[in-house]
């Protein structure tokens, strides 16, 4: 169920497990693991989730902001 979603959650992101898991606070062999086994916690999954979703708003608030340059400097 939730094999994947150490691997999905760095290639969306485009990030290692390493720096995986210092943007959720775990150490690297807990990252490891979870990518290994599919065993993930709750409170792991969940931090994967909200890490993807801040990330996501990140990206779409740089988004903005470029298109307002750009229409400021048209």
């Amino acid at each position: 169920m939730n094999q994947n979603i150490v691997k999905e959650t760095c290639k969306e992101l485009g990030i290692t497990q390493k720096e995986l898991a210092k943007s959720i606070g775990v150490k690297e062999v807990t990252v490891n693991k979870w990518s290994s086994t599919g065993e993930i916690p709750a409170q792991g999954v969940k931090s994967l989730e909200l890490l993807l979703e801040n990330m996501k708003i990140k990206k779409d608030l740089h988004i903005v902001e470029m298109f307002k340059n750009y229409i400021k400097d048209s």
